[in-house]
């Protein structure tokens, strides 16, 4: 039901067609592409085929396109074609393939756009904050967007595993377990004073110590440090990630894997000794030196000869370190074993959606991928940049460690997940978001997630209107009713309807969840302005009581609005409304 995939196949039967015409040799089509044109007075779709053809055909692009523009004028389904440019090949549909595409996707229903199961195993990690404290608003971008992004892989046909990696094993935890420790004391009276820097001072570890204080009593204070110490750590970890869970859960997040890094390190560090055990013994582990860095020394090279991954040889840097100086391993070394045991696990691709500050991070992650793997998976990163907050035109100021931080929670009850939702996806990831608290609730084509909510419910509204006036909206309609639709601007809607499958695909493939939130909107759009035309011009109104087959055309138009709203809001983790106040 892709129509631009429809059509690239018969462009590209037409190009064959055309260069044995021309009795010139087959050629690689790779590079052949069809899209919307830019503008869209332009024609329906366009193809470059004789642009990326001609040169090494030996043949001018534009001799070639208009010899392709005759073949294609004999498409039944074709109204015009235009050549344009330097070469460009312009199509104009006939209304009928429209509308009997319209009857196509009604018959789909919440099936459009879906692909087929492609046999792809798709693991998308995201979040994974540290366990240290409540997901704050930096947090929630990454939080949506690899949700966004784990639906899209899923509706596109991939067998997706949404995963959370616990960082439960670095100095962090330790540092968690000292914070903890201190509240603990707290509660059972103690006097602490100002919380010591290098700790968590946030109030949230009030709970954790009075929550220690009913499991223990007073026997940790009896406790040496090496005790209570493991024994903090676990509970203040659980305590946290089940904080992590109800701060998700507000999001309608629910990670399918909930991986502990500690696993990796278990048994004397097992799988990462194994995972570097493997590597060595394929040539990719190796004792040596490294030279001093350009610029600013990372944190974890030293002047010795030390454990290395020859990560220059697949696309990295520099090669990385893989033990410390004191024989324990590298955080790099736990990246390494990770990435084994998805691989492991049999996964065809791993997506890695982290905080923009990781983005010296993708050359070396992608290098794990490569040797591990031996190329046999793919690893993509997805960046996500800060997100501003904003309230009554001031920033919102935030700081975990001075425990002032804004929650994702806070942010939450105050506008509601489905804004939140939504306004994460409302720009490219990569780029910075600025989130208005004020914006995000207004009642205005300026809010993107209330405009598009209101599509949908205009349409029920609709419907609902025609059920008023003894109309079924739901009734099976009258042969060549929809050929009755010749109105641009139906015909502009269904057009825009038409993009929905090759959207998903698109976003998917890129690892864009923006792109889906774009169009919803421009359908919004399509569609509030052709309901605003109907106002001052009846002819055009959906429920026309006096024209019963127009009317049931137009109610098919509607539904087929509702059904692409409400499955593209589904997929970024929106409620498609029936009706708003």
């Amino acid at each position: 039901m892709n129509i631009f995939a429809d059509f690239e196949q018969r462009i590209r039967e037409s190009v064959e067609a055309t260069l044995a015409a021309l009795e010139k040799p087959s050629a690689d089509l790779a590079r052949l592409t069809v899209e919307p044109p830019r503008d869209p007075s332009h024609g329906d779709l366009a193809t470059n085929a004789a642009m990326v053809l001609a040169k090494p055909l030996g043949l001018k692009p534009r001799d070639l396109a208009q010899a392709l523009a005759e073949r294609l004028r004999d498409d039944p389904d074709v109204e015009t074609v235009d050549v344009a440019g330097p070469g460009f090949v312009n199509l104009r549909l006939k209304n009928a393939y429209w509308t009997n595409h319209l009857a196509a996707l009604l018959e789909a229903g919440g099936d459009y756009g879906k692909g087929a199961p492609t046999g792809r195993k798709v693991n998308v990690e995201y979040v994974s904050a540290n366990p240290t404290g409540p997901l704050h608003v930096g947090h929630c971008r990454g939080a949506v967007v690899g949700d966004a992004i784990a639906n899209l892989l899923a509706y596109s046909g991939h067998e997706v595993v949404k995963e959370y990696y616990i960082n439960d094993a670095g100095a962090q935890v330790e540092v968690l377990a000292r914070s903890a420790y201190l509240r603990y004391r707290e509660a059972l009276g103690e006097e602490i004073g100002e919380i010591p820097a290098g700790l968590y001072p946030g109030d949230y570890l009030k709970a954790v110590g009075v929550a220690l204080v009913i499991r223990y009593q007073k026997t940790l204070l009896d406790m040496e440090e090496g005790e209570w110490l493991p024994l903090v750590s676990a509970y203040a970890i659980d305590a946290m990630m089940m904080s992590i869970r109800d701060d998700l859960k507000a999001l309608a997040i629910k990670q399918d894997v909930y991986f502990s890094e500690k696993t990796l390190h278990a048994g004397n560090g097992g799988k990462i000794a194994d995972a570097i055990a493997d590597l060595r013994e394929r040539g990719f582990v190796y004792q040596g030196t490294l030279p001093p860095p350009k610029g600013q020394p990372p944190e974890d090279w030293e002047d010795r000869e030390q454990t290395l991954l020859r990560s220059t040889e697949v696309g990295d840097d520099m090669d990385r370190p893989l033990m410390k100086s004191d024989g324990s391993y590298t955080y790099f070394a736990a990246d390494v074993a990770y990435f084994a045991d998805k691989f492991a696990r049999d996964f065809d691709e791993m997506v890695y959606v982290l905080g923009a500050d990781h983005g010296g991070y993708v050359k070396r992650l992608e290098a794990v991928a490569k040797a591990v793997s031996g190329g046999k998976a793919h690893l993509d990163v997805v960046l996500c940049q800060l997100v501003k907050l904003f309230r009554n035109g001031e920033p919102v100021r935030m700081s975990k460690r001075a425990g002032e931080f804004v929650t994702l929670k806070d942010v939450v009850d105050e506008v509601g997940r489905d804004a939140v939702r939504f306004m994460m996806l409302f720009r490219k990831s990569d780029a910075p978001l600025d989130f208005d608290f004020a914006k995000v609730t207004e009642q205005s084509k300026d809010n993107p997630v209330f405009y598009v909510q209101y599509a949908h419910a205009r349409a029920c509204s609709i419907r609902r209107q025609a059920l008023a006036e003894g109309i079924d909206a739901e009734a099976p309609l009258d042969a060549g009713a929809l050929a009755l639709l010749t109105d641009e601007g139906e015909l502009a809607l269904i057009r825009k309807l038409a993009e929905y499958p090759r959207l998903v695909q698109g976003a998917a493939a890129a690892k864009e969840p923006h792109r889906l939130a774009f169009y919803l909107y421009d359908v919004a759009s399509a569609f509030h302005s052709q309901y605003n035309r109907g106002k001052d011009e009846p002819s055009l109104r959906f429920v026309k009581v006096d024209e019963p087959i127009m009317t049931s055309a137009r109610l098919a138009l509607v539904r087929a609005v509702a059904l692409v709203v409400a499955s593209g809001l589904e997929l970024v983790g929106v409620e498609a409304p029936d009706e708003m106040r």
